[in-house]
């Protein structure tokens, strides 16, 4: 601009005076300032979808912006580590996959310990440690004899339990389910199963994993004062094998039983097999927990009246999500009593082609899949 303007002073005097000095280094201090700018500005540090990341962004920012990639820059690694390898966990992981998804500064470390034991957990939980993670959601094995273990880990990271509480731990918060009223809910569809009322066995890994505790509880509280009589609880160690053979063995011992109560999720599974290499379908009521492709078969089939259900996708989005969040400096996310539930539902016969329709989306499946 500056040269152009010099060039039409001398081709036409007159029309275009030449630019006085205090103008010229005006105009050329104003050319310099403009490229200082675009030099700092290619400087600036971007984020893993090419986004700014310096420049004064809030705390909070990679929690609240979703899939626009603002935030810290920082990379957060959160694991999720389950309590067993059932196919329970296949929808949670689809849960922390979404949430992956819109906070593209988070990578997940999703662990499911073969074994289901409190040891293996534990081999897991040390190798995350050393990896680096910032934050853990877990689902405990054993609450009451891990609040070690997991006081431990809350000294190094961020720590969640989510599916099953160590409420004594020190723990943020845990994301899950209301096991007791859960329990309650099953209760009351063992009663409406039993109208007559009858003898009962229920059947679980671990029967001191919180989970198990609480679920156990509320079916108690709501069979209290019926003619429901519960026999027993018998314990696999999450072994899927020893769990269907619980069940044959209850068959043989009490061959007058009513109805058999499956804790976990492939309880459900374990107790109709049994039930049906006995030749008694139809003839023992089952109610069991959870999703697993058998316990669906097994509603629509009528060999199951009915299944309490939890949201294991919500267990996975909301534990990422809020870790996510928190760690970002949102402490809000988790509430004062340090607890977010995720309800239960109900499904029988009624209910089921609905359910199955939603819970083929959640695992990406496609009708009769």
């Amino acid at each position: 601009m500056i040269r152009k303007s010099i060039e039409n002073s001398v081709l036409f005097p007159g029309l275009f005076p030449v630019p006085s000095r205090r103008r010229l280094a005006a105009a050329l201090g104003g050319v310099f300032a403009a490229a200082t700018m675009a030099a700092l500005a290619g400087c600036t540090p971007s984020g893993s979808d090419g986004t700014a990341t310096g420049g004064g962004a809030s705390p909070s920012a990679v929690a609240t912006s979703g899939g626009s990639g603002s935030g810290s820059g920082k990379k957060l690694r959160l694991a999720f580590v389950t309590n067993n390898a059932s196919d329970f966990w296949t929808i949670a992981r689809k849960g922390t996959e979404k949430a992956a998804k819109e906070l593209p500064n988070v990578e997940i470390d999703f662990q499911l310990p073969s074994e289901g034991t409190a040891a293996d957990q534990k081999r897991v939980v040390d190798d995350l440690l050393s990896k680096g993670v910032d934050g853990m959601a877990i689902s405990p094995v054993d609450p009451a004899n891990q609040t070690q273990l997991l006081n431990d880990v809350a000294k190094q990271v961020l720590l969640v339990t989510q599916d099953s509480d160590a409420p004594k731990s020190d723990r943020a918060c845990y994301i899950g389910t209301d096991n007791v009223a859960a329990g309650r809910q099953a209760g009351g569809l063992i009663k409406e199963a039993l109208p007559q009322g009858g003898k009962i066995m229920l059947f679980v890994g671990k029967k001191d994993a919180q989970n198990a505790a609480e679920r156990i509880e509320g079916i108690r509280e709501a069979l209290k004062g019926s003619s429901v009589e519960i026999l027993d609880i018998r314990t696999d160690d999450t072994d899927r094998v020893k769990a269907k053979s619980n069940v044959a063995d209850t068959l043989v011992q009490y061959p007058d039983i009513a109805a058999l109560v499956g804790i976990w999720s492939y309880n459900g599974p374990a107790i109709v097999n049994a039930v049906k290499e006995s030749n008694k379908a139809g003839k023992v009521k089952i109610v069991c927990f959870d999703e697993e492709d058998e316990t669906i078969a097994g509603i629509k089939s009528g060999a199951i009246f009915a299944t309490v259900v939890q949201q294991p996708f919500e267990f996975g989005y909301e534990s990422i999500k809020n870790m996510a969040a928190y760690l970002n400096g949102d402490k809000s996310v988790f509430p004062a009593d340090k607890k977010k539930i995720v309800p239960t539902q109900a499904i029988t016969q009624k209910e089921i082609a609905a359910f199955e329709k939603k819970l083929n989306e959640l695992r990406g499946r496609t009708a009769g899949a």
